[in-house]
């Protein structure tokens, strides 16, 4: 017989990290055996919050991010609150990742009920600047990752009394946004995936719920990488992604997408704004499109064609303007609290390995 201790001795061969805390007697925690959740992009921003939501509702999380730095300070700030937590260094737009991030997850906790497809990047600036590699990264993180996430976990889940698939989309999958074609073209994609996952697994005991954020203080303003006239585009995008009243606050945003998806929802949308934008492209898509497109007027022109991007981390140590300050405060305090910087003070996101072929 192979004693528990010696199945623990093996959790580090397994590419896991273990970094438990007892839960105690909470009054959230289920009798049984506590459901288990994979949360890709889980080590920051929104992803850390719907973790830290899960956690709370009882759940043993396992989180996947590229850098175990980030997953380190992630689960510390989890620890805090009794989450108990595992870690998977992962990189899903490589093949094999998903798979290994699901089985290591099963192989550490002996099931799976949830997955939540999180994992995102945004690369921001007109077309004509971005290149081609800018898109097949943008496909390859959110929509190849959750596509792989999803199909590895699938057989678990179904396992699961109560499995369940949490795909994040974005109001940038219903409405294409100017300067922000690669998240959007991505996010389109896992908006599709979601829907038609919902479609083809009713009654089969998984549910699917689609999230559709729109504007929400989670601090990524700071991971983004930037093209054409960085500093500019980095002022448009950070004053808006976290502008009072068009915004909203990534815990609350969080503990509604998970209430969603715990109650089977197919689909939430979160933010006043993103409702009513919905509804009108909804209705009269061609006057929508016509909007952004006097919108996209006023955005900086491409100057030049595609080149590489650059990161937001040393566009935004250069920038001094004090009334961006004023407009990305809420933001920037969000980037604090939601793990965005590393213990130097650097975006986490500024040392992010650019897609290899």
């Amino acid at each position: 017989m192979i004693r528990p201790a010696a199945l623990t001795s093996l959790i580090p061969l397994l590419g896991v990290r273990d970094h438990t805390r007892s839960l105690g007697s909470s009054p959230h925690v289920p009798r049984g055996p506590a459901p288990v959740a994979v949360v890709s992009g889980g080590s920051r921003g929104l992803g850390l919050c719907m973790a830290r939501e899960l956690g709370g509702r009882g759940f043993r999380v396992v989180l996947g991010a590229r850098q175990q730095g980030e997953l380190d300070e992630a689960v510390d700030a989890l620890r805090a609150v009794g989450v108990e937590t595992a870690t998977v260094a992962c990189d899903l737009r490589r093949p094999g990742e998903a798979a290994r991030l699901v089985e290591a997850a099963v192989d550490r906790y002996g099931r799976l009920d949830m997955v939540v497809a999180n994992a995102g990047v945004i690369e921001v600036g007109p077309f004509e600047a971005m290149a081609d590699e800018e898109f097949h990264d943008a496909m390859d993180t959110i929509f190849w990752g959750a596509y792989g996430l999803v199909r590895s976990a699938l057989p678990h889940l179904r396992r699961s009394p109560a499995g369940r698939v949490l795909v994040i989309s974005s109001i940038g999958g219903r409405i294409s946004v100017p300067h922000l074609l690669p998240y959007s073209c991505a996010k389109f994609a896992v908006q599709a995936l979601g829907e038609g996952l919902r479609a083809e697994l009713a009654g089969s005991g998984v549910t699917v719920t689609t999230a559709v954020p729109g504007l929400m203080r989670t601090g990524s303003h700071v991971q983004v990488r930037l093209a054409g006239q960085a500093r500019k585009e980095y002022g448009w995008f950070a004053a808006l992604s976290g502008m009072p009243l068009l915004s909203m606050d990534a815990g609350r945003a969080a503990a509604r997408i998970v209430r969603a998806a715990m109650r089977g929802r197919p689909e939430i949308v979160l933010t006043p704004a993103a409702k009513l934008g919905v509804r009108a492209h909804g209705i009269a898509p061609a006057t929508t499109t016509l909007a952004l497109g006097l919108v996209n007027r006023v955005l900086p022109a491409p100057e030049g064609g595609p080149r590489a991007t650059v990161p937001a981390g040393p566009v935004d140590r250069a920038q001094h303007s004090r009334l961006l300050g004023v407009l990305k405060s809420l933001n920037d305090r969000a980037a604090r609290s939601a793990n965005q910087f590393s213990p130097q003070g650097r975006p986490w996101g500024n040392n992010r390995p650019r897609r290899t072929a």
